[in-house]
């Protein structure tokens, strides 16, 4: 091609070229190039170029090509995505690991450095974020003054039956009782016991479970100490006679394959325990109802009643009945229509209460106490006497001083309560609200319902179920006093499965003890108590006692928890540990994400790259080849011609301008290589040495 281009500058300008001294031939060469060519009317720049012999016409200006033009734009390699982010991140320090890049020891020291506060701030996400999914509670406290609704009140004589109501009944089990004390402890009150009605082993015989002395073997010398205090704390009583002697009775199974003997150390609590043993099988078999305690009205037990100076009314209580406790009232309940509210704190807008203490009647074996038991509780709350009650002693004005208080945790991750009792596996017996209390005592008896076959007669059943009776359950209590043991230790899962109540509302009581009636007014009140309540004024001050129930002040406490690490909270800790250690924003993030993503398409790119050259090569099929192809096709030029300085040196002439080189032609397909003899345009491996 070259010496063409020489021939057309010759025939253009025919005078001889007068060597010049001096000059090699390149230098010639350079000269006769270096003239202006001369233009040829008609012809456009791209003609006259091509007549002159420079070369086929230049193509358009060149197009932007598939890289460029590409959306998304991935670099070459680790070291470019590398150089790139810390010239152009907004983190602080990144770029400090490249442009000290010929300073090896100040690269090692930021790059150190650098790793170092990485390190430390993803340390402190780490407890931040641990601390969040920890979700730990806050409790506020807030002080609230307003009025406030009276709470129910519950008040029980302690006799749970008048004694010659219920006389026939308790008879026989009073006079074998009289009969044990008689051979245990050589004692007899010789008022219930007939002489000579039966003889001691008939007495003995027609009860089962009879109480009896049991010997102990004596343990050795060094146990003995260990197990005298294991011993009281087990009875919760003392030891009371040093002969390892104790008192109780035996429970067998069903089929008497296991027996064990309930013991006490103390001969009250024995005695105690096995009388109301006997007297709950007793209980079960009497009617629902009994006349006297229909007859039974509150007139026969509180004497006065008056709230905010007000005198009650039967609206104002409801009655029920308790195995033990007797005759309960509960005022101001959920079944009152208007419930009492208190506009005033202390003793003279609360509830007054005169009661009758007489211990005439009380079953002797039975009630060893005198007095009344009151228990404060909220409006749909049942009142179990004996978990939160206390007694009122006789001859005393007790006044009782309450502060309300109410707590709301929180459900769900930040603790383990329970709204409405709904999610809580145990039925409720009651027809209550739900309590933790009210669930445990619901989770026991159905146990006692699964375990032994009968309801224990303290707590509510369900239909169909009978109470429990050793005549038609005759294994009953051997079930119910190892039921007690695992109830004890919680091998009945009744305190796991039940859960506390979200909110719960309580009463914070303190207590003030007075004589009451003093030495100077007793004869009148008892006068007139005599005259109006037909009152024994032989009792005078064991058969009254009196009773203020009021708030001490208006001002209630509500304990709310919160949670103590918040989505915005902990945001703001992990942006102030980023600023901390980097000093940068929710953008460096986002960059830090993108070069993570470029990481991660460069990794995948070389691998596809490294999968498609080793199983895609040439010569592995038709499909792999045509990969290739279109490859080769879409890559520059350069990877397949020689560099234009290497045709300079192996042609003499003048070097064609890059700008003006050809480009290579386009390969459909790679088909047989031709010979070096075939046309121009065959060969697929040849580059253009001249022109077209």
């Amino acid at each position: 091609m070259s010496s063409i281009k020489g021939n057309k500058l010759e025939e253009q300008d025919p005078r001889p070229l007068q060597p010049i001294p001096g000059l090699m031939e390149g230098d010639k060469l350079e000269e006769q190039d270096s003239s202006p060519p001369q233009s040829t009317p008609g012809l456009m720049k791209g003609d006259k170029r091509e007549e002159q012999g420079l070369g086929p016409e230049p193509a358009a200006p060149q197009q932007p090509t598939a890289e460029e033009e590409a959306l998304i734009e991935f670099h070459r390699s680790y070291r470019e995505l590398f150089e790139f982010f810390c010239n152009n991140t907004t983190i602080h320090g990144a770029i400090r690991l490249v442009c000290s890049q010929h300073n090896r020891m100040k690269t090692a020291f930021w790059a150190v450095l650098w790793l170092c506060t990485f390190g430390m701030m993803y340390w402190q996400f780490g407890l931040l974020f641990g601390e969040y999914f920890s979700y730990p509670v806050s409790l506020n406290i807030n002080l609230n003054s307003d009025k406030l609704v009276f709470p129910a009140v519950t008040i029980c004589n302690l006799n749970p039956y008048r004694y010659p109501e219920i006389k026939e009944e308790l008879e026989e089990l009073d006079r074998i009782t009289e009969q044990t004390l008689f051979d245990l402890y050589k004692y007899s009150s010789f008022t219930t016991l007939v002489a000579g009605s039966r003889s001691r082993r008939d007495l003995r015989g027609t009860l089962p479970h009879p109480l009896q002395r049991l010997r102990v073997p004596p343990p050795p010398h060094g146990a003995r100490r260990a197990r005298s205090v294991a011993s009281s704390v087990r009875d919760n009583n003392p030891q009371v006679d040093w002969k390892d002697w104790k008192i109780g009775f035996q429970l067998c199974n069903q089929n008497k394959s296991d027996c064990f003997y309930q013991t006490y150390s103390s001969g009250v609590d024995a005695v105690r325990e096995w009388y109301r043993f006997h007297y709950i099988n007793i209980l079960s078999r009497l009617p629902e109802t009994l006349p006297s305690l229909e007859e039974d009205t509150l007139g026969n037990f509180i004497f006065a009643c008056r709230f905010n100076q007000v005198s009650c009314n039967q609206a104002n209580y409801s009655h029920f009945h308790h195995p033990m406790y007797g005759n309960c009232y509960t005022f101001n309940d959920k079944n009152n229509s208007n419930l009492w509210m208190s506009s005033m704190p202390g003793i003279n807008n609360g509830l007054s209460l005169m009661l009758r203490a007489e211990q005439n009647d009380f079953i002797p074996l039975l009630s060893t106490v005198t007095g009344a038991r009151v228990m404060v509780h909220g409006q749909d709350e049942p009142a179990f006497m004996d978990d939160g009650g206390f007694n009122l002693r006789p001859g005393v004005e007790t006044s009782i001083s309450m502060r309300k208080e109410t707590l709301d945790r929180l459900g769900g991750d930040y603790g383990d309560c329970t709204k409405n009792g709904s999610d809580v596996p145990v039925e409720n017996l009651y027809p209550s609200k739900y309590t933790q209390q009210v669930c445990i005592h619901s989770c026991f008896q159905e146990s006692m319902i699964k375990e032994c076959g009968c309801a224990y007669i303290f707590y509510p059943r369900p239909q169909n179920v009978e109470y429990c009776d050793y005549r038609k359950h005759s294994s009953w209590g051997y079930c119910y006093y190892k039921l007690q043991v695992d109830f004890s230790s919680d091998h009945l899962g009744c305190f796991t499965k039940c859960r506390k109540p979200c909110s719960v509302t309580s009463y914070q009581l303190s207590a003030g003890y007075s004589r009451w009636p003093s030495v100077t007014s007793q004869e009148w009140v008892f006068q007139m108590l005599s005259r109006q309540n037909n009152y024994t004024v032989n009792n005078k001050r064991n058969g009254v006692a009196k009773v203020n129930i009021f708030f001490k002040e208006l001002n209630y406490k509500t304990n709310s928890e919160s949670p103590s690490v918040t989505m915005v909270t902990l945001l703001s800790n992990l942006g102030s540990q980023w600023s901390l250690w980097f000093g940068s924003s929710v953008l460096s993030v986002v960059e830090m994400a993108e070069l993570i993503f470029d990481l991660l398409v460069i990794t995948f790119l070389m691998l596809l790259r490294r999968f498609r050259s080793r199983y895609w090569s040439p010569g592995r099929g038709g499909r792999g080849a045509q990969e290739v192809a279109s490859t080769l096709a879409s890559s520059p030029p350069s990877h397949f011609c020689p560099h234009p300085m290497s045709l300079s040196l192996s042609q003499p002439g003048p070097a064609p301008s890059p700008a003006l080189t050809a480009p290579p032609p386009a390969y459909a397909t790679l088909g047989p290589r031709p010979s070096p003899g075939g046309s121009a345009g065959a060969s697929s491996s040849a580059c253009p040495l001249g022109g077209p």
